[in-house]
């Protein structure tokens, strides 16, 4: 509860100077835009899904980093579409992998799991070795 009130005071904060500064139109439109904005993410959002499964599925990233990016994604999304300041450019920051990577590891003190090849089995001392042998005949 303590955080969503320091947000709240965070946004009206931010968002009260910017509108000062820019004017009550182009606060109006901007808010109208990234509403907009939020809301076409959230419809193609589909295509980033799939984006991340490709990559889940080629081992670029680990289960546990698709779950978060597609979190992430979808928190943007959210956000943009509640008015606000503050809270567009926190969502503008989470629409991008590395910005979002960067920030569960340092914030949130979540570390980088191992990727598991297929030729370990057994844990970290037991690894399989796959060795071609090739016979050539011998000249007499």
């Amino acid at each position: 509860m303590k955080y969503f009130l320091i947000y709240l005071f965070l946004e009206v904060m931010v968002s009260v100077n910017i509108a000062s500064y820019i004017g009550a139109f182009a606060t109006f439109v901007e808010i109208v835009l990234s509403a907009v904005l939020g809301i076409v993410l959230l419809v193609n959002f589909r295509v980033t899904l799939m984006q991340n499964l490709n990559a889940m599925m080629q081992r670029q990233i680990s289960v546990n980093a698709f779950q978060r990016l597609n979190l992430w994604s979808v928190l943007g999304a959210l956000l943009l579409i509640l008015p606000g300041f503050l809270g567009d450019i926190v969502a503008l920051c989470l629409q991008f992998g590395f910005i979002t990577t960067l920030f569960a590891s340092k914030a949130l003190h979540v570390k980088e799991e191992e990727v598991i090849s297929s030729h370990v089995v057994g844990g970290k001392n037991s690894e399989i070795i796959d060795v071609e042998v090739i016979d050539e005949p011998r000249l007499k």
